[in-house]
This record gives C-alpha cells, structure tokens and sequence, in this order.
C-alpha cells in the first residue's frame, strides 16, 4: 500500500506462477482491499502482448513482470501504441535486475507516465528488501530506495557502511517483520545461522551483492556467491549481463568465473537469436562493448555459445551450478533448477582445457 500505493478496489496483477514467492506477495494484494487478478498461461502467447492486452481489458492498476519479461519487448521491439493502458499506473520488475536500456523501452515504448519499480527482496522474507517510492525520482537502472520498516544497509566485507558509489554487501541490521526464524527440520539453527550469520555477526547478510547510489538509490549487481574475483576485482555479474543483452543477435548471458592458472578468468555463455552460431568479429563486439561501458578487467576471456541457459523453477539464471560444473564441483541444489539437462553442454568443455 505505501510504496506501490494500492488502494481499495484497485486491481492488481503479478504474472507470477504459484512456484514463485511473488505469488504470495499477489495474494497479500488482498490485504490492501484491492482486487487481484489471476493469468493462466505464456507471456508472450499466442501473441507477444498477450499480458498487456490483458492490463487494457481488466484495467489493471499495478502490472508486476520479471525483468526478463521487459528485456524480451525490449528485444523483439515491441511498442504499445494500439493498447490503452491508462489504467495502469505502476510498474514492477523483478527476479533479476532491471538494465538501464529496459528503463528507457517502458517510458518510451510501454508507457510514459508510468512508475516503473524495480524491486528485490527474496524467497526466504517473502517479500522486497529495496523496491519503489512514491516520492523519489526513477532514474535509469536504479531500485528507487529502502524498504520502510527494514533497516537495510550495504557492508565493505569488513562490516563497514560502503560510501555512495561503492559496492558492498546487502544486509539488515536488525530484526524485521517477515524474517525466518528457522529452517525446517534445523532444530539447534546451525543451517539457519549459516546461511545469513557467519559473514558479519548478529547482521542479516542476505547474499546479494548491491551498488548505493548517490541519489539515494540502489543498483543490483548480481548475487554475492556467483560474484567474480579476476585478478582480485571484484565483478557483479549483472554489470556484464547488461551490456550482452542489448546486442541483437544476443538473446540471453550467463557468466561465471572459471579458476585457471592461480586465478579467476571470466567465461560468458551466450544464446542467440534463432541459435545462429556466432564468429570471431561479433566475438570481438561483445568483448569491445563490454570494455567500453565497463573496463577491460569486465572483458571476457572466452565467450561461448551455448543451446539453452540453466534457469530455477522461477525463472532465475542458475550461474552457480554452472560454475560449480566447469570447476569440477559437486552440484548443490539440483532439484531447484526447472531444465536440467541443459547443465549437459557444460561438461569438459574443450574451450576451457586451456
């Protein structure tokens, strides 16, 4: 209600399947008095802007996507001039972070006087860590702000506060509302405080790895443990992601970090459009883009195309999997991943034998 300003008898839809946490945050929708609705189906058939259609005919007040949803119009050049959307008065994406050329496609291709949330929060709190504001400016590729009631912070890794423009840690440091209190069947709480206490103590550290901006806001740059380290820098992954995914022949990246030679070097995945092979020259694309927008310890040092990308039963890219694959790891969690005979085409790659 107070950051997506929802109110009694308006209408809410999250295109969300019942697998994904989001749909426990539709179903609180009813808390608020508002209406919600239900969509049994694809996104995108039996035509590109099927869910679009849907907020026109039902007069949709808040739309919720995944990100992926938005990069996809995005990709095919999807404009919505023939719909009438004004109903719809707020945006939110979330399951991966929003990329600054998704921004500017909603207000330039969606609609213009639109609030576009990008949100993020997790499974396990059911709910959003950082998300919109119905009082701070959208500004290109940022979450607008805080969670009320959440006392979120971003941690050097020596448990300081980051300055503005730092990249850090995402933690909370105090108790709040919809945190676990344990695990199932973890009856002295050892997996428990695993998994959100060992890193800095008596702070929730929440696995994502997170940029504060000087506006206030926040920039997602891809989860703590699939974070790469080439030559001691630490890379979000996302910082990558953003620049593949707005090349045309590019459909989707994943990136992870293959240990080589007493370090880490960077192996980006790539699907394509109509899984066209790709060749040395748009190699050399992908790797001056990346160089350009990011800096040269961001370059790849080798780029693969792959026939499908792993992903969870929610949709989520599964890096680390991958990356515990071309590393030669045990795979932890496989029952989490929704295709996994994809993993397959990352065994003894012979590109990574040297």
């Amino acid at each position: 209600m107070l950051h997506c300003d929802i109110r009694d008898n308006e209408k809410l839809f999250y295109y969300t399947t019942t697998g994904w946490m989001m749909w426990n945050w539709l179903v609180g929708g009813l808390a608020t008095g508002s209406s919600i609705f239900l969509f049994d189906g694809a996104p995108v058939y039996p035509k590109i802007d099927v869910l679009l259609e849907y907020c026109q005919n039902k007069k949709i007040n808040l739309f919720g996507v995944s990100a992926k949803y938005i990069d996809h119009l995005k990709n095919e050049k999807y404009n919505s001039k023939n719909l009438d959307l004004n109903s719809v008065k707020i945006i939110t994406s979330t399951g991966s972070p929003l990329a600054e050329e998704s921004f500017k496609y909603v207000y330039e291709n969606i609609k213009k006087d639109v609030h576009l949330a990008s949100i993020a929060g997790g499974t396990d709190l059911v709910g959003c860590l950082v998300l919109g504001n119905l009082f701070s400016n959208v500004y290109q590729g940022e979450i607008q702000g805080q969670s009320l009631g959440i006392d979120v912070d971003v941690f050097t890794d020596d448990g300081n506060s980051t300055e503005d423009g730092d990249k850090g840690e995402l933690v909370v440091k105090q108790p709040f509302p919809s945190m676990p209190v344990k695990f199932w069947g973890d009856e002295g709480g050892e997996k428990y405080h695993k998994a959100y206490f060992t890193k800095f103590k008596n702070i929730w550290h929440h696995g994502d790895f997170i940029e504060r901006t000087d506006k206030n806001g926040f920039i997602m740059r891809g989860r703590s443990d699939a974070t790469l380290n080439p030559g001691g820098v630490r890379i979000g992954t996302s910082e990558i992601y953003q620049q593949v995914e707005d090349i045309d022949f590019i459909t989707e990246g994943l990136v992870v970090g293959q240990v080589f030679d007493d370090d880490v070097r960077i192996i980006l995945f790539v699907t394509t459009k109509n899984n066209q092979e790709i060749n040395d020259e748009q190699i050399q694309l992908i790797k001056s883009k990346i160089r350009k927008n990011c800096s040269p310890k961001h370059v790849p040092a080798i780029i693969i195309k792959a026939p499908e990308i792993p992903r969870t039963k929610s949709g989520k890219i599964v890096e680390l999997a991958v990356r515990q694959i071309i590393n030669g790891e045990k795979i932890n969690n496989l029952e989490a991943i929704a295709n996994p005979a994809a993993l397959k085409f990352y065994e003894n790659l012979p590109q990574l034998k040297s």
